[in-house]
């Protein structure tokens, strides 16, 4: 009877162990939600005190002169950051992967992990059109 106990307790440990990595597997494999934004690059920087992982913030103007809303993100791959690194100061569209109820902050500080990263090109300003009647003239409507 007293040799069964070990062993039920090592059984216990060794479930709990695979449910646990069953569940972190889940949660880094199976995303929540999908999509896009837009916004121009303010932070990327590597931290983390035990496991180091890329952590940034992109700022999203809707209106010029409007707040820009803040877009935490976490960025997995070190080539996907050398390449959001490059895109500095330009405009610039993450495509991430949301990940909820991931168990330890060691795969990331935000549950948005970006999966692809592309530039826009320049937006031309859009040219004022010349006035069509004389400076100083009224048009009367017909």
């Amino acid at each position: 009877m007293q040799a069964r106990i070990p062993r039920i307790i090592g059984l216990f440990f060794l479930v709990l162990a695979l449910l646990a990595g069953g569940w972190t597997w889940l949660t880094l494999h199976w995303s929540y939600a999908e999509g896009e934004r837009a916004g121009y690059v303010q932070k990327l920087s590597k931290k983390g005190w035990l496991c180091k992982t890329w952590e940034g913030e992109i700022a999203m103007v809707t209106m010029p002169g409007a707040i820009p809303e803040k877009f935490e993100f976490t960025v997995p791959d070190e080539s996907m950051a050398e390449k959001i690194n490059a895109m500095a100061g330009q405009r610039v569209v993450l495509a991430y992967q949301q990940h909820k109820f991931i168990p330890s902050s060691c795969f990331g500080e935000t549950e948005y992990f970006v999966r692809d990263a592309r530039a826009l090109p320049n937006e031309a300003r859009p040219a004022v059109p010349p006035p069509s009647v004389e400076q100083g003239q009224l048009q009367v409507p017909r």
